[in-house]
């Protein structure tokens, strides 16, 4: 099969489970398609996407796969073969979308990242036929690693070898379509950079991204003597909880205390704008979210720029005023804070 996706220079390790996988489930049969996205780790730009602000993450060589091919009939199938998923259902069967049979939320909650995406691929016009599917990562589940991304980004260039008529967007829409699914179908109100840098990421690059106008720029990342480590809090990270959409709102109402309509006008504030305005707020924690936005964002254009011109000591002292930051806005968890 051949692969389509991002990042492809050598197969991924989830491309052989993912034909296993297949194989044992379809009969023996071969699938004729197999697409890739990549999991990320942001650098800094924390809890800024969805503010239009800016955010540096860089992808992973951990990737979830999509492997399959089109069918006779109406039904699609997928199956996947990743752990700790929120059902034992690790087989879902569904209507292929048209107008007459849209594709609609369901159970098992995993399913609908793909549903999502079927959706916003063609809007159930009835252009994608019926599939076999299989799906295996490498992104652990539920470690903020952008495990969603990956698996609507995968599934997407999935569709666009399946339906190579349909395969004309810009990489641009084909991220935000599949940021659109996340919102519809799994409830959470995301920003961009999840499915930015799983459809943009380059091998060797970080990438700084602006959120208002949706535009990436590729840093390079191949220094040999540096080194990114990713730590395993053991803390399950679901952006569908109560947490994520509380802070969402938090920063619009700190937006509005500030004179701003909602809280993608953080963007267009200082951190003097932020002093200045301290005194109206009746909620502390909304005044140390504003500041957190406002700062992180200068941090974040700060960094690139360092990592661009090499100076890693300066880089790592923003990561560290990110964290200290992150901290004092209570956006880390207990467990994160002490892993730091």
């Amino acid at each position: 099969a051949a692969i389509f996706g991002s990042l492809i220079t050598r197969r991924p390790m989830a491309l052989e489970e993912a034909l296993a996988l297949f194989r044992s489930r379809f009969d023996g049969i071969e699938p004729n398609i197999a697409a890739y996205a990549p999991g990320r780790v942001n650098l800094i730009g924390e809890h800024t996407d969805y503010c239009d602000g800016f955010v540096f993450p860089m992808a992973l060589d951990r990737a979830t796969v999509v492997v399959g091919r089109a069918i006779d009939g109406n039904e699609c199938t997928i199956v996947t073969s990743a752990p700790q998923i929120d059902t034992g259902e690790a087989r879902v069967v569904f209507h292929r979308p048209t107008p007459s049979t849209p594709t609609q939320p369901g159970h098992p909650k995993w399913a609908n990242y793909v549903r999502g995406v079927l959706a916003a691929f063609d809007a159930n016009r009835g252009n994608i036929p019926a599939f076999e599917a299989a799906i295996a990562t490498t992104v652990p589940l539920g470690g903020g690693l952008s495990s969603s991304a990956a698996l609507e980004v995968a599934t997407f260039t999935f569709l666009e070898a399946l339906c190579p008529d349909l395969a004309s967007r810009r990489v641009e829409e084909k991220a935000l379509l599949c940021q659109k699914a996340e919102h519809e179908y799994a409830g959470v109100p995301c920003g961009i950079m999840d499915q930015f840098i799983a459809a943009m990421g380059e091998r060797g690059h970080a990438l700084k991204i602006d959120c208002r106008s949706q535009k990436g720029d590729l840093v390079p990342l191949s220094d040999p003597s540096v080194t990114v480590l990713i730590t395993d809090s053991h803390v399950r990270h679901e952006l569908s909880g109560s947490e994520y959409p509380k802070r969402v709102k938090q920063c619009d109402s700190a937006a509005q205390v500030l004179g701003k309509a909602d809280r993608k006008g953080l963007r267009d504030l200082t951190l003097e704008d932020v002093e200045a305005g301290k005194s109206k707020f009746s909620d502390e924690l909304e005044y140390k979210r504003a500041k957190h936005v406002v700062s992180e964002n200068k941090r974040t254009n700060r960094a690139a720029e360092a990592l661009r011109n090499g100076d890693y000591v300066l880089f790592g002292k923003l990561m560290n005023e990110s964290h200290a930051s992150l901290k004092s806005a209570r956006v880390l968890l207990p467990k994160a804070k002490l892993s730091m």
